[in-house]
């Protein structure tokens, strides 16, 4: 397990070498070559053109329902060649992916994910994806993104640039699907401050515009991110929305979609959009039926416009097959059983999939998580409660919550030692990092805590057992947690803590859902959560209040996000965090963007709003022995899409 752990850290280190460093400019194709061994024994024919697809597709192309594979695909020159990890894949299979129905939304998108710019393995940068290549401009202003020619949807149509100007007309600009305009879309006035929108216009068949006001160094970067998606099937959505078909028989599809108004229609088929087979998609693979039911199959798409080196064009896997579960733990029981073919886990259940690795058949892969611990506890800085919000603000409160856990038994019983006793920091090899932070109030000290108690003006009940506010009224803290977290065990051992200690806790379990309602209306005061991200520069949700995200900082992310029209104003370091962030969007140089990307991290540092008790334990990848190039040490992150950073469309089964 040591081993484990040194390989594990020796690999986030080596991912994030080059974290910080901005994609060249280019805009050639992104084809690749690749000199994987083709092991196969069942290499399709090749046809005139030089490619070869699915036997399933041979079979559809023979009846005349779709035409040969040359027709389906951009121009040869402009087909992507994926990276082989491990050896040039075969055709055919279901993939067996376990889910909890439409609500476990997320896991599918990042599997079937094709932006049109992505996120390279090696964390150094975006590399164009459905997009060609780009030109960009010596400040940063004005940027050109090519498209590939002949691309088609997965229903045949042509994509083209109108796609992209469609979607920025008629989905971004007027919120169709229920979403603000993306901060990537915005530059910011260097003198005043001021947000200005970007222009966007069309180039020509294959190739738009985008021009800022001020730089916008990481605009690729930042649309990786906020709005990868950034097109649309115009043809499409000319036959739901109420702008084209009028509002009355936009609400007829509403409702033939389940719906009751149009508005939903929108935010579903605009946002969630692989769910529906209806909709067409550039994806790998595409929805066949009914995502509500208790079998949803997404099946390939005939039109997907990358290959292998060989000109095999993806995916290889036949169909992703969800089968709805009633509970989560039959997602780690089906997968004991050998019925799932890859999946991910925390590292919760690494001991039951280890011992269960030769008979599931599978084998469990360590990737590297970028998370600041293994195990956190956040504090509502904006709980409406006031008493509660001002213990809550004080920093010795903190660190007194902080050392009176024991980390080396939060270490060994939650993460079999694997996860060091640590402090919430930004992992080494990260950018941002510090020394020494994670050992911040790591010291198991109950007389510590006591006295830092007495210094804030906390006195005991008259059982001596618990501490009240100073007025002499009852002080508890009550911590949420999502039904699905499964984080019972490492909850119950703070509050052992926290009531030795004398700070009564309750817990309070509630279905994601209704975490999610709790969390806007600030109704947490406390949560078991840690925080996970690449680069504050490029994801600061989780350390900067921009919108109502992340408990810890509550409400203040609502006055962000309203322009001061709701929520509560941040103050001292929070508005300093504030104020940095602006500086990080007028940036004109990657310098300037990490001077001020470190001062929002020592901010976190000097006042520990996020505790951690563990450092952080890798994700687990579980790969059945018969599917084939997985990469066995990649970083799971949401930034790279989760399994999705392992380009899913190169799966095959051996």
């Amino acid at each position: 397990m040591s081993l484990s752990l040194l390989l594990t850290m020796s690999a986030l280190t080596g991912c994030f070498a080059g974290n910080a460093k901005n994609t060249t400019n280019t805009s050639s194709t992104a084809t690749n070559t690749s000199t994987a061994t083709n092991t196969s024994t069942n290499t399709p024919a090749k046809s005139a053109g030089g490619f070869a697809e699915a036997p399933m597709l041979q079979e559809l192309v023979k009846a005349g329902t779709i035409p040969a594979v040359e027709e389906r695909m951009p121009v040869k020159e402009d087909i992507m060649i994926e990276p082989t990890f491990e050896s040039i894949g075969k055709y055919g299979g279901d993939w067996r992916y376990p889910w909890n129905g439409p609500d476990d939304k997320w896991g599918i998108e990042m599997i079937t994910e094709e932006p049109l710019f992505r996120f390279k393995q090696d964390g150094t940068g975006v590399e164009p994806n459905v997009a060609k290549g780009y030109d960009v401009n010596a400040d940063a202003t004005e940027y050109i993104i090519h498209l590939r020619k002949g691309m088609k949807w997965s229903d045949g149509v042509p994509f083209t640039a109108d796609d992209v100007i469609f979607y920025w007309e008629h989905m971004l600009i007027p919120e169709t699907f229920g979403k603000a305009l993306y901060d990537c879309y915005y530059s910011v006035n260097p003198e005043t401050g001021e947000k200005e929108r970007a222009e966007i216009t069309k180039v020509d068949d294959y190739a738009v515009k985008v021009v800022f006001k001020h730089p916008s160094v990481q605009f690729l970067e930042r649309l990786a991110i906020d709005n990868k998606w950034f097109f649309a099937p115009a043809h499409y959505y000319k036959t739901i929305l109420p702008e084209f078909i009028g509002e009355d028989k936009a609400l007829e599809v509403a409702k033939e979609y389940g719906f009751n108004d149009t508005k939903t229609l929108g935010i579903w088929t605009g946002y969630y959009f692989w769910l529906y087979p209806q909709r067409p998609s550039l994806r790998p693979w595409v929805a066949k039926n009914d995502a509500n039911s208790d079998r949803f199959i997404m099946e390939r798409n005939a039109y997907f416009f990358k290959t292998d080196s060989e000109g095999q064009q993806l995916p290889y896997i036949d169909r992703i097959v969800l089968d709805k579960m009633q509970d989560p733990s039959h997602k780690l029981l089906g997968t004991l059983a050998g019925n799932v073919e890859v999946a991910q886990f925390s590292f919760k259940d690494f001991t039951v999939l280890k011992e269960n690795e030769k008979k599931g058949n599978y084998r469990v892969l360590s990737w590297t998580s970028p998370s600041w611990s293994s195990t956190g506890f956040q504090l509502n800085q904006t709980t409406e409660d006031p008493k509660l919000r001002a213990l809550f603000q004080d920093i010795r409160f903190r660190e007194a919550l902080s050392v009176a856990v024991d980390r080396k038994e939060i270490s060994e019983i939650i993460t079999n030692g694997l996860g060091e006793p640590s402090q919430a920091a930004v992992p080494k090899g990260l950018p941002g990092y510090q020394e020494g932070w994670n050992k911040q109030w790591v010291e198991y000290d109950k007389a510590r805590a006591e006295k830092l108690f007495d210094e804030i003006g906390l006195k005991w009940d008259a059982q001596h057992k618990y501490r009240t506010f100073e007025d002499g009224s009852d002080l508890s803290i009550l911590i949420y947690q999502e039904k699905s977290a499964d984080d019972e065990k490492y909850i119950e051992l703070l509050r052992k803590y926290f009531h030795e200690a004398g700070i009564r806790t309750e817990l309070k379990i509630v279905d994601q859902g209704t975490f999610f309602d709790l969390k806007y209306a600030n109704k947490i005061p406390a949560t078991v959560k840690t925080v996970t991200l690449v680069n504050v520069a490029l994801r600061p949700d989780e350390l900067v209040p921009l919108r109502v995200i992340t408990p810890w900082f509550g409400h203040y992310g609502l006055y962000s996000s309203s322009g001061g029209k709701e929520g509560v104003k941040p103050e001292g370091d929070i508005a300093e965090i504030l104020t940095y962030w602006e500086k990080i969007k007028a940036s004109t140089s990657k310098d300037e963007i990490a001077k001020y990307s470190e001062e929002i991290v020592k901010l976190h540092q000097k006042n520990q709003w996020v505790i951690g008790f563990t450092a952080a334990t890798p994700t687990l990848t579980v790969v059945k022995n018969n599917i084939k190039n997985v990469a066995p040490d990649l970083v799971n992150s949401d930034e790279f899409r989760g399994l999705g950073v392992a380009h899913p469309a190169q799966f095959y089964f051996e």
